[in-house]
């Protein structure tokens, strides 16, 4: 069997391998790529958020991303009964990027791979890890093509950036629940014709359509935008037996502020369905190898963090494999989990506030302070590691507190 030999294996090329394996070439070590699927491939996860960018650029990916005219991203607008709250990332808190991009994934993840390959990083697609050994500090990956040819892969360390595919946990049995409940994705592309009906495009917008059910509308620069609702598996059901176009057009004639935009338009391909997305892990790294992205954590869609945390986690795991690889000591429970929870932990507090109506009370009340907006706004922005922001620091309480405290303005002033 064909065995060759690398500094780092790096598994999926999405941005959460992509990321490290450009950094860790840059800093002078051989990497290789081994991708599951062909690219480009469809997948959600299309609204990035401002901290990406950080991670973008010091793989050296930016200017290959601008070239693509991808429809830049300001800020993110919610929608609840006609009423708008608008956050814009320039205002923010945390001192850092102010826009982003809105990206179809699957030209969008092309890209890095093409800059990987431009590196003279080797991106094999359609490649699948069938077995993995690791022998002390090194390790034997055993991997199969699309014809069925079989080699090997001898590496240093392995970064684990497969996504749903999720390699190494699902090899080792490292696969946890989330403690977040069950949710359903429906969603499509439509050719958005009306765009300029809403104030477009050059943010997200999220809709409360019912209490626990969003929709998102993502536009991109083509002209088509992404929409998709998002719920408690229980709320489709009283469409799951139509046909899948026929239940994303019932559900979108439902809720006013999209029904007369998006009716009739032009879908560009059939909805799919996203159900169960939520899962964890037992730990995020070991002998010889680290997680990145999806493959610790996926939360839900609704802020966008998983580019986010796929992004600035392949950053922060390429740092400390460089730190390893020579010969330095890593701390990797202190400076990769330690650090990476922080994060996930903060997303998980909004998305959790955000499903119990919590972030409704903060998002649409009257008379906000600007100072608490632009914290939030930071959080909104992917800055969820700046733990002088109250609102990042103090994750599970600030939100509730503040709520409360709106409540009581309210019924006061009544």
């Amino acid at each position: 069997m064909k065995t060759d030999k690398t500094d780092v294996l790096v598994i999926g090329a999405g941005p959460a391998g992509t990321v490290a394996a450009s950094i860790i070439k840059k800093a002078g070590f051989s990497v290789r790529i081994v991708e599951k699927m062909k690219f480009p491939r469809f997948v959600i996860g299309e609204s990035l958020l401002p901290r990406c960018m950080e991670a973008l650029d010091e793989a050296g990916f930016l200017e290959a991303v601008k070239a693509k005219g991808f429809q830049e991203k300001f800020g993110a607008k919610f929608v609840k009964n006609g009423k708008v709250c608008d956050y814009f990332f320039a205002d923010q808190f945390t001192k850092g990027w102010s826009w982003t991009w809105q990206v179809p994934r699957g030209e969008f993840d092309k890209t890095l791979a093409d800059s990987c390959e431009q590196m003279d990083i080797p991106v094999s697609y359609e490649t699948t890890v069938t077995g993995i050994e690791f022998n002390g500090t090194d390790s034997v990956t055993t991997v199969e093509d699309v014809n069925g040819n079989k080699s090997q892969i001898e590496a240093k360390f392995i970064v684990d950036g497969s996504g749903y595919g999720r390699v190494i946990p699902r090899l080792f049995n490292m696969d946890r629940p989330s403690n977040l409940p069950p949710r359903k994705a429906l969603f499509t592309h439509v050719l958005d014709v009306n765009r300029t009906m809403d104030d477009e495009p050059n943010r997200i917008t999220i809709i409360v359509h019912k209490y626990g059910i969003w929709i998102w509308v993502i536009p991109f620069s083509d002209g088509k935008t992404s929409v998709g609702f998002v719920g408690e598996p229980g709320f489709f059901a009283a469409t799951n037996d139509m046909k899948p176009e026929e239940q994303l057009r019932a559900l979108i004639a439902t809720e006013p502020y999209l029904a007369e935009r998006m009716k009739n338009v032009e879908f560009i391909f059939e909805p799919r369905v996203l159900e169960s997305y939520s899962v964890s892990t037992s730990k995020f790294y070991g002998d010889g190898f680290v997680l990145t992205g999806n493959v610790t954590e996926f939360l839900d869609p609704v802020f966008s963090s998983g580019v986010t945390l796929a992004a600035v986690s392949s950053q922060v795991a390429a740092q400390l494999v460089i730190k390893k690889l020579n010969g330095e000591n890593v701390d990797w429970e202190k400076e990769y989990t330690e650090a990476m929870m922080q994060g996930v932990n903060t997303f998980r507090s909004y998305v959790m506030a955000w499903y119990e109506g919590t972030l409704d009370t903060i998002f649409f009340a009257d008379n906000q302070v600007p100072e608490i907006k632009s914290m939030i706004c930071s959080v909104l922005a992917g800055y969820v590691w700046d733990t002088n922001n109250p609102y990042v620091k103090d994750h599970d309480t600030a939100l509730i507190k503040l709520a409360k405290r709106i409540k009581v303005r309210d019924s006061l002033a009544t």
